[in-house]
């Protein structure tokens, strides 16, 4: 069972903004810190930032699967899609050359039809559940999955080529790069809005990346359950169920899986038959900011003559935007598109269209308005989900609990639009949990205990490439 061609795939450019600021970067190979640093020191917690910093080394190089990183052992065996194009910001701290393979790898297994997978499959591995041959069939087994995650890649690139110190290495990396990426964003306006609305369409919980994020509740509860084949999942034998989406959400993951299959992710017919469908503002607000930093390559790299289709997409979806304002509420919020609604939960996917820069002056002074009121309701910040709310739940993974790419994020917003003192506040929480509660997937903001799986990759980049300079003392007087 292969990919089913739906679009021509035609080079393109990009634009974007500064995000991190790679230092020490070189292009020499990376090498092992004592081996007691992950062994018998606590994985649960570090002393200094020094011991933070050779931690998160060494979780890259030890989940390091020959040019693509694993974000946990054990939990997730695989290359996933926006972990990667996250995990490649803290391999350019260490080697710029291994950051672009870490791309390189992902967009090797880009569909014909310019879709970049969400996982994908390089080695076996009886450790996670759905496989390969869930995806496909026990007979076909699929090299990837058959849904995509937030585009991140084009804000990396732009990132990488702005911060290298191998230039030469950069422009070629980043002009073999761009016309992948460039038809990844044209798969966006096809196979998730072919009627044109601006906005995209996300399928499946696990296309946004939030795979449980209270904002889905009432778009899942209303997909019927199939009779789906018994099934055994992995991740409880990794993670507390405490931590982890509840079985009815898993079997509604199933359901949605299946019937893609069964039309072989044919991207003509997902958006239309698919009954989850949602405007996911995590998604939205990574391709729009994607797509300004996909002008900003476009540009910089000759690729001019693609301008005018990329422009088009930012002032088609910087209208949209405004459809998914809260203003009584002071958020952003996802809608259903199926019933045209926005939904009640109150999340912080929210925020991030100020990463995006797509909010106006006086909504992004509501949203930093909500924000605080959200931080002084607990002991660390950002939760996931309203901590007033009553689908909070601090442990549950995108129902409660502290995301340092998701603090990474909301804190560049914030500063793009002259909120320092709350980015700095945001970053120093950052810096501090993580120094006193190790390297996690994520975070109880009540009790700051860590929670998920453990020496996990994308906070380990976030350590490297925001947290990486002492940042608060030094940015936040």
């Amino acid at each position: 069972m292969g990919p089913v061609k739906c679009l021509k795939t035609v080079p393109a450019q990009v634009h974007a903004h500064q995000s991190f600021h790679a230092n020490d970067v070189s292009d020499a190979p990376v090498l092992p810190g004592p081996k007691n640093i992950l062994i018998g020191a606590k994985e649960d917690a570090s002393k200094s930032l020094k011991d933070l910093l050779e931690i998160s080394k060494q979780i890259l190089t030890e989940n390091d699967r020959g040019g693509y990183t694993i974000p946990a052992k054990g939990l997730y065996p695989y290359q996933w899609n926006w972990d990667s194009a996250l995990v490649a910001l803290g391999w350019a701290t260490l080697n710029e050359g291994r950051a672009w393979e870490e791309l390189e790898k992902l967009f090797s297994a880009q569909w014909e039809d310019g879709l970049v997978p969400h996982i994908v499959f390089h080695q076996p591995s009886p450790t996670y559940f759905p496989g390969p041959e869930i995806w496909g069939s026990v007979q076909q087994p699929m090299g990837s999955t058959g849904i995509t995650q937030p585009p991140v890649a084009a804000i990396t690139v732009r990132n990488l080529y702005e911060t290298a110190v191998n230039k030469d290495l950069a422009l070629q990396k980043a002009k073999e790069l761009f016309p992948m990426i460039l038809a990844w964003h044209r798969w966006f306006q096809s196979a998730r809005d072919p009627e044109g609305t601006g906005l995209v369409a996300t399928l499946h919980p696990w296309e946004s990346g939030m795979d449980n994020s209270p904002a889905w509740d009432d778009a899942l509860h209303n997909v019927p359950v199939d009779q789906i084949p018994p099934y055994v999942r992995q991740d409880l034998g990794h993670v507390d169920s405490a931590m982890r989406p509840k079985k009815d959400e898993y079997d509604r993951y199933l359901t949605l899986l299946y019937r893609f299959r069964a039309v072989n992710y044919d991207c003509k017919q997902l958006y239309f038959l698919s009954p989850f469908r949602v405007t996911d503002l995590c998604t939205n607000s990574v391709l729009y900011r994607a797509n300004l930093d996909l002008r900003w390559l476009a540009v910089e790299l000759g690729q001019g003559e693609n301008v005018k289709e990329i422009d088009g997409w930012i002032e088609k979806a910087r209208d949209a935007f405004d459809t998914l304002y809260d203003a009584e509420e002071g958020l952003y919020k996802c809608k259903d598109q199926l019933t045209g609604k926005l939904v009640a939960a109150k999340t912080s996917a929210g925020f991030l269209p100020l990463f995006a820069r797509v909010a106006s002056a006086s909504q992004a002074a509501d949203l930093a308005r909500t924000l605080e009121r959200w931080l002084n309701r607990v002991k660390h910040s950002i939760p996931s989900c309203d901590p007033e709310a009553p689908n909070f739940e601090p442990l549950r993974y995108w129902r409660g609990p502290v995301w340092a790419i998701i603090n990474w994020m909301i804190t560049d917003g914030l500063r793009a639009y002259g909120f320092e003192d709350l980015a700095c506040r945001i970053e120093a929480d950052t810096y501090e949990l993580l120094l006193s509660h190790g390297i996690s997937e994520y975070y109880n903001p009540v009790t700051g205990a860590p929670a998920g799986g453990k020496l996990f990759s994308w906070t380990a980049a976030m350590c490297l490439a925001w947290l990486s300079k002492g940042a608060p003392a030094a940015r936040c007087k």
